[in-house]
């Protein structure tokens, strides 16, 4: 775009803020009501690597922040308020009550500080209840497959139903054998009628199972609370326990993802090895994500599923796989200060290939969910290394904040997320100290975290900080780019820079469209005027994909994902091998002769022109000094 001009003209354009699933212009792009960013001075280079001036002014590094001193735990007093409120409310609604509000009532019902502990009424309502979510199923057996009262209706179905039935089996047994309406007039008992309407929706969610990792355990997680559903009042249409949660293995990780259930078994979509998670624990999508990757509240909730009881232990598999994701995730948090100005850890969302905020929220174990806490899945998983990461924020006084922010949320689904929380805390604050903090944070040992198979990768080398997506937002195909987040108590380098990358080629290309917002989504609503993208028209290679029905401009894992990339960026050099069998070969500039190899540690020494070998799946880092 450049070559051969000495003139660039162009303009930099303030927008307001942006809700990306808007249905409209006016939904998606919010009017600007604050003053832009400012911007005070650009700069041109012609580097790889950018190096401020030595007469850029720079603010001076936060060394030692201060330790918030509020909010307390008078937090904890206005959660349990409002949450008692809730179920009030509930209790005495005269109006139908949603499936999901139904879910909460039956697990409050075990909780002793909320009013429904133990509370008849709650059995009732639930009864009651479900007996109207079946009318509305006889009248539209679509109704199961698209379900009206959650933010997602195709990923649910009847599974809240189906896991309030099981929680409250006991208190509903004296009750399953009466006749009720079916809406339409006829009786039927309700036993037969609950078992009905579950399974419709338990077998329907098999045959159209989701493929994105959050997606597909959301999904898996209500076939299986549809089906528990079942076994606690009709066992004998109930199928195997260990048949459906070979699903939750699948959704996690655990197992190989299958695809859909149909007659013959499964229809492996994506092959006989795709996994939903990577070996090391993070979410497999297109490279690595940030916030949508974050999916330890729902991975508790896997866990929870397969209790035998309330408050009784779950399945032991999941509950290391959630202790895996929480190791690894936790390598996306850095140290940052919170907008306060007090100590804090941040959430890594430079990299991610769908996030779009910067500075991450503040972050230590997990993330400040809606359905979940900053605890919650510590507070099912109580190993040592999540333990000190959860105290770390306890000593930051991150905790009470955290819920402070949370309650400032409005609706349903942030006070269902409440529910846990005392509970929670309790425990965790009952474990003994533990040594482990953030791997991030200020003092800990220096260390290299890889993923070959998001194609991420991260690192700690003194108060250096270093991420780096090697396949980002590669949807379609290889388009040689590596986003960078270089971390030093100076300032932040945020960059796209353009890598090497080899790759299995098929033979065809991809032509990018004129897409000038969104990468995905037919590029999302149009802006008014002639805009239009500078890449249209750009031929990008597209790598062998080797399973499924592929066609050029199909979103595919595989398409963009190269072998084996290699990056250069200011005194780091990376090489990833995503190769299972082939060994590659990076190239050593010719002005370093020794470099120190971050993995090992060890100091290599270089002859000019040499190469240095990458062993398959693997990565090395080198520091060039």
């Amino acid at each position: 775009m450049t070559k051969g001009k000495s003139i660039l003209n162009f303009e930099i354009r303030s927008i307001g803020r942006i809700w990306g699933y808007g249905n409209t212009f006016e939904q998606y792009q919010k009017n600007m009501t604050d003053p832009s960013r400012g911007i005070y001075r650009v700069y041109t280079h012609t580097d790889g690597f950018f190096n401020p001036p030595s007469d850029e002014k720079q603010g001076d590094p936060h060394a030692n922040p201060l330790v918030r001193s509020s909010p307390g735990h008078e937090v904890m007093d206005k959660l349990k308020e409002r949450v008692n409120h809730e179920i009030n409310n509930l209790l005495h609604s005269v109006n139908p009550l949603e499936e999901m509000q139904l879910q909460f009532l039956s697990k409050a019902y075990y909780i002793k500080w909320t009013n429904a502990y133990n509370n008849s009424k709650i059995v009732e309502q639930v009864m009651k209840n479900i007996d109207h979510i079946f009318t509305l199923y006889r009248n539209d057996t679509k109704y199961v497959q698209f379900t009206p009262g959650t933010y997602n209706p195709e990923w649910f179905g009847l599974g809240p139903s189906g896991d309030a039935i099981w929680a409250l089996a006991d208190q509903l047994k004296p009750f399953l054998h009466q006749d009720i309406d079916d809406g339409k007039g006829k009786k039927v008992q309700r036993l037969a009628a609950w078992s009905e309407m579950l399974k419709a929706s338990r077998d329907w969610h098999r045959y159209n199972r989701r493929l994105y990792t959050n997606q597909g355990i959301i999904t898996d997680l209500n076939i299986y609370a549809a089906n528990r559903g079942i076994a606690a009042i009709d066992p004998i249409n109930a199928l195997p326990d260990q048949r459906m949660r070979e699903l939750l293995y699948q959704s996690i990780g655990i197992t190989p993802w299958l695809g859909n259930e149909n007659d013959n078994g499964w229809d492996k979509s994506m092959g006989d090895y795709y996994y939903q998670l990577t070996p090391k624990g993070l979410t497999r999508e297109l490279g690595f994500v940030g916030y949508y990757g974050e999916v330890l509240d729902w991975v508790r909730m896997v866990y929870d599923v397969t209790r035998s009881k309330p408050n009784q232990p779950g399945d032991e598999k999941i509950k290391a796989q959630l202790e895996k994701i929480i190791h690894a995730r936790a390598v996306f948090r850095y140290p940052m200060v919170d907008g306060n100005g007090y100590r804090a850890m941040r959430a890594e969302t430079i990299v991610g290939w769908r996030d779009s905020h910067y500075p991450g929220d503040v972050t230590y174990a997990e993330r400040n969910s809606w359905d979940g806490s900053t605890i919650y899945a510590p507070a099912a998983s109580l190993d040592s290394r999540t333990v000190g990461y959860v105290q770390q924020m306890f000593a930051d006084n991150q905790f009470f904040k955290s819920l402070e922010d949370k309650m400032k949320e409005g609706g349903f689904r942030t006070t269902f997320g409440l529910l846990y929380i005392p509970d929670d805390y309790d425990k965790i604050k009952a474990q003994p100290d533990s040594t482990y903090r953030l791997p991030m944070a200020p003092g800990q040992p220096d260390f290299v975290f890889a993923d070959e198979e998001d194609g991420v990768v991260a690192f700690k080398r003194g108060t250096d900080i270093f991420y780096a997506s090697l396949y980002w937002r590669a949807r379609h195909a290889i388009n040689f780019l590596a986003r960078i987040h270089y971390i030093t108590p100076n300032f932040d380098r945020i960059a796209v820079v353009r890598q090497e990358t080899q790759y299995q080629p098929s033979n065809s290309t991809y032509t990018r469209p004129d897409w000038i917002d969104f990468g995905f989504a037919q590029g999302g609503h149009k802006y008014p005027g002639d805009l239009h993208s500078a890449h249209a028209g750009e031929k990008l290679p597209i790598a062998k994909v080797p399973v499924g029905n592929f066609h050029p401009g199909d979103e595919n894992s595989y398409a963009g994902k190269g072998e084996f990339y290699a990056l250069r960026y200011g005194p780091y050099l990376i090489g990833m091998n995503c190769a299972k069998n082939t060994t590659y070969n990076l190239s050593i500039p010719s002005d370093v002769h020794s470099a120190q190899e971050l993995v090992s540690g060890h100091i290599i020494q270089f002859r000019p022109g040499t190469n240095l070998a990458v062993k398959p799946f693997s990565t090395v880092v080198l520091f060039l000094g």
